[in-house]
C-alpha cells in the first residue's frame, strides 16, 4: 500500500478553503457541485468546521449557489459555530473564471489526498447493493 503525501498544514489548509470556495461558486452548476462533493468524504477535511461546512454543502443537495450562500451561515452556526464568518471563509468572495481553474486543482488534490484512489466512492448506491 503506497502512503500517501502529507503536504504542510498551511497547504492542507489552503486546499481545503479552496475547495470550499469553489462548491460556493457561481461559475459552478449545482449538479457540477454535488458530483464533486459525492468525490469527496467529510474525512478530507481536517479542519472541523470546514468539514462541517462541507457536509452542509453536500446535504444541501441541488441548490442555486446564491442559495448555498444564504443558508450556510444559520446551517453551520446551528452546528455549533457560533462565530462562523462565511465572507472570511470564502476570501475572496468572488472567483474569476481564471481562478475556477486554480481552485479544481486544489481540489483535485485534495482528493489525492484523501481516499480517492478507493473505487468505492465512484461507485452508485445500487453498485454497492448489488
Amino acid at each position: 500500500m503506497k502512503a500517501k503525501p502529507t503536504p504542510a498544514p498551511q497547504d492542507r489548509d489552503q486546499m481545503e478553503r479552496d475547495t470550499l470556495r469553489l462548491l460556493c461558486s457561481v461559475l459552478v452548476k449545482p449538479g457540477t457541485r454535488l458530483e464533486i462533493c459525492r468525490l469527496l468524504h467529510p474525512r478530507d477535511f481536517s479542519d472541523a468546521m470546514r468539514r462541517v461546512v462541507f457536509e452542509e454543502i453536500l446535504a444541501a443537495g441541488l441548490i442555486s449557489s446564491k442559495q448555498l450562500r444564504a443558508s450556510l451561515p444559520a446551517l453551520v452556526i446551528e452546528r455549533g459555530f457560533a462565530d462562523f464568518n462565511l465572507e472570511k471563509l470564502l476570501a475572496p468572495k468572488l472567483a474569476s473564471e481564471a481562478e475556477i481553474e486554480q481552485l479544481f486543482e486544489s481540489t483535485l488534490r485534495l482528493l489525492k489526498l484523501g481516499g480517492s484512489d478507493d473505487p468505492s466512492l465512484f461507485a452508485s448506491d445500487t453498485d454497492v447493493q448489488n
